[in-house]
């Protein structure tokens, strides 16, 4: 249903059945994970002035619709608050496997 690459891939799905007694299929609800406590060793950005998270994911991830997982590494529901401001360091989650804490 999704692309491999996309946040809501492996997302549990669930089904209803409306009044016309049609089968709806919908996903559940995706929680968003805690950001990820930074490390001494993490690979970080520092935002520059006109940064733009597509374009970091691009730069650090190799793909700019991987922006989401930026968003889910540092606790951001709005994606343009990570670059908001000059000089923010943003975690950089180029490690799938590690999880919040």
């Amino acid at each position: 249903m999704f692309d491999a690459k996309s946040r809501y891939a492996g997302q549990p799905q669930d089904h209803w059945v409306d009044r016309e007694g049609r089968p709806r299929t919908y996903l559940r609800l995706r929680e968003v994970p805690p950001p990820v406590q930074p490390r001494r060793d993490d690979p970080v950005h520092v935002v520059a002035d006109g940064d733009r998270l597509d374009r970091v994911a691009w730069q650090h991830l190799g793909d700019p619709e991987l922006a989401w997982r930026l968003c889910d590494a540092n606790g951001a529901l709005e994606p343009d608050e990570l670059t908001a401001v000059p000089g923010r360091r943003l975690v950089l989650p180029i490690d799938p496997t590690r999880q919040a804490r």
